[in-house]
């Protein structure tokens, strides 16, 4: 059984409290069940250049708990808090604490990092990946301990908690939905076993990789990944996508050249790529259902310079 869609919007254009307000209320107008920040933290530079991530003015936490305060059934989330920039004990008292403030409208998205620059110009260090993967399993292990009100004796090689039980506990139980993301067998394989929501993004988009394997057969292949980590549980994970480039509009063809010129590749196929939604609402709509039985996504983030002219696709395809 297919898990039912929702849709969420990525925000990181707000410089003004007005406008972020704002644009918290159109988002849950618009029928949309998330609104998601970013963690990330450089202004305008050659950090920034070299993190090839635009500025994003407002932290996170501070801003979700904004936008969970001007709403009322708009769920507030990270995608995603990076381990490394945040004390976890820290981290989890700051998620759990949104949790209550919401009412319970938190999703919990944690990863392991990837932003080596961003890292550079904070002074925090950039540890091997697999490092930094087994730091993330450690933290998920104590925040599940946390959110079970126990207490906490943890003392892993990244991560250390003890002699105190985590408060305040969350709404949602047994904790509020984790996501994980990635591209790897072992992030996808953590998030198979652990995560309610897992995102598979940053498929390549060069028509065919390194292992002769096209975009499609690269997102079926990072699935099973998942689908091997979850046993089980997969029929109840949500599966995340997040559309790098989407226009609705009655002229694909101009906007698959426009997107292909921006990323250096032809544009025949582009169309066919698991992170590209083009065309009319009703040609998505024909996307998003096929793309649901091939890759198993049923939520759908998009950013936010979209949402207004995605509204239809939501309308069409919420919950069903």
């Amino acid at each position: 059984m297919s898990r039912p869609f929702r849709f969420a919007v990525q925000a990181t254009r707000a410089t003004t409290a007005a406008q972020w307000r704002d644009t918290a209320t159109r988002v849950e107008a618009a029928g949309y069940s998330t609104l998601f920040l970013a963690d990330h933290y450089l202004g305008k530079g050659p950090a920034a250049k070299a993190a090839k991530w635009p500025p994003q003015h407002l932290a996170p936490i501070a801003a979700m708990s904004v936008a969970a305060a001007v709403t009322s059934s708009l769920r507030v989330g990270c995608r995603v808090f990076c381990v490394d920039y945040h004390v976890p004990g820290v981290l989890m008292k700051e998620a759990t604490t949104l949790d209550l403030l919401s009412d319970g409208r938190l999703e919990f998205g944690i990863g392991g990092g990837w932003s080596e620059p961003e890292y550079r110009a904070m002074g925090v260090p950039f540890a091997l990946g697999p490092q930094r993967i087994s730091k993330l399993e450690e933290f998920v292990a104590l925040f599940k301990a946390h959110c079970a009100g126990e207490p906490l004796d943890f003392a892993g090689e990244y991560v250390t908690a003890h002699d105190y039980a985590g408060l305040p506990l969350p709404v949602q139980k047994p904790h509020p939905p984790i996501m994980i993301g990635g591209g790897r067998k072992r992030v996808l394989s953590l998030a198979g076993r652990e995560a309610d929501i897992v995102s598979i993004n940053n498929v390549p988009f060069d028509p065919v990789d390194a292992a002769g394997r096209t975009p499609r057969q690269e997102a079926v292949r990072r699935l099973g990944f998942v689908r091997a980590g979850a046993g089980d549980r997969f029929a109840s994970l949500d599966i995340e996508s997040s559309p790098f480039f989407t226009a609705v509009t009655d002229d694909p063809a101009a906007a698959l050249d426009r997107i292909a010129g921006m990323l250096r590749i032809p544009a025949g196929g582009l169309g066919d790529h698991p992170n590209v939604l083009v065309g009319t609402v009703d040609r998505i709509v024909e996307l998003l259902l096929e793309r649901r039985e091939i890759f198993g996504a049923n939520y759908i983030s998009v950013q936010q310079g979209e949402f207004e002219a995605f509204a239809p696709v939501v309308a069409a395809l919420n919950g069903t």
